[in-house]
């Protein structure tokens, strides 16, 4: 049976997801009150795997997490932590406890985070995991052995309209569309006449493109991602805007200035939903979905 998130995927509505946070720590209540929150608005819910390399909670634990309070998760796997055993043996526990929709990724240099001393396995990348994914719903693994009981899951990636050059990422979004990928929650867009110029290539696949909207918390923040995050890029006269909010009304124009931008993508539709990401601000999703007329 497809999972809700599938169905939503292909039900022709505009689909909505955001991520959320695992505890740095056992304590979950915040990520519980996030999940209770966002669990009937929202179409399905990302939960990370140690994002820039931070150790967390793990990704399966934190979906167990959403699926037993009654929303929908999405799995976040990086190939960074583990070699093919440990992904597949991840992927079979996921399926035999409900966990159906998986976003691979190849995963951040565990240079950026918190365990710098870590070592990396990267295995397999992204469109490996993809291929890893449908070769164990065809019931064998990746050394050829038959498999007793199978899975089966709603498999995607991501993609980065705003890279430079924009080349090398369509040869990696042909590819892992090519590896399986049912849909792609792209990395943050700010400029949505470029992204409209990406999806006027994208658009020839048969797959589902959720736009990235990060949360703007302030110009500072702008400022910082365009420096140091790559594929992101922030335009000036958004920059200018998030300065020219009032004291203390910074995180209310970046809730704007998002809101905003999904009320575009969905009127001109330009893609097929959205994908929020609100860093350490989970519960002001509901803000932006209402400030976007969701």
């Amino acid at each position: 049976m497809p999972s809700a998130f599938k169905k939503a995927l292909n039900s022709g509505k505009f689909v909505v997801t955001c991520e959320v946070a695992p505890a740095k720590g056992t304590n979950l209540e915040n990520m519980k009150h996030h999940v209770e929150l966002l669990k009937d608005k929202v179409d399905a819910m990302n939960v990370t795997d140690h994002q820039s390399s931070v150790m967390r909670y793990p990704s399966l634990g934190g979906a167990l997490t959403v699926k037993e309070l009654g929303g929908e998760p999405i799995l976040q796997m990086t190939c960074r932590d583990r070699n093919r055993l440990a992904l597949q043996a991840d992927l079979l526990f996921a399926s035999s406890r409900g966990i159906n929709n998986v976003l691979c990724l190849t995963g951040d240099s565990v240079m950026l985070g918190d365990h710098k001393e870590a070592k990396p396995v990267f295995d397999l990348e992204s469109s490996q995991l993809l291929k890893t994914i449908r070769r164990l719903e065809s019931g064998k693994d990746l050394a050829g052995n038959d498999l007793d009981g199978g899975v089966k899951f709603c498999a995607g990636a991501i993609v980065t309209p705003e890279a430079k050059p924009i080349e090398p990422q369509l040869i990696k979004f042909e590819k892992k569309i090519e590896a399986g990928a049912e849909f792609i929650q792209t990395q943050a867009v700010y400029d949505l006449e470029n992204f409209k110029k990406f999806m006027e290539y994208a658009s020839q696949f048969p797959v589902k493109i959720l736009a990235g909207i990060i949360l703007l918390t302030s110009a500072a923040m702008a400022r910082f991602m365009n420096k140091n995050v790559a594929g992101v890029f922030v335009p000036q006269n958004l920059i200018d805007e998030m300065a020219s909010a009032p004291k203390g009304g910074a995180l209310n124009k970046g809730i704007e200035i998002a809101g905003r931008m999904i009320r575009q993508i969905k009127e001109e539709k330009i893609c097929d939903g959205v994908h929020i990401m609100a860093i350490g601000k989970e519960e002001k999703v509901v803000d932006i979905m209402q400030a976007a007329g969701l």
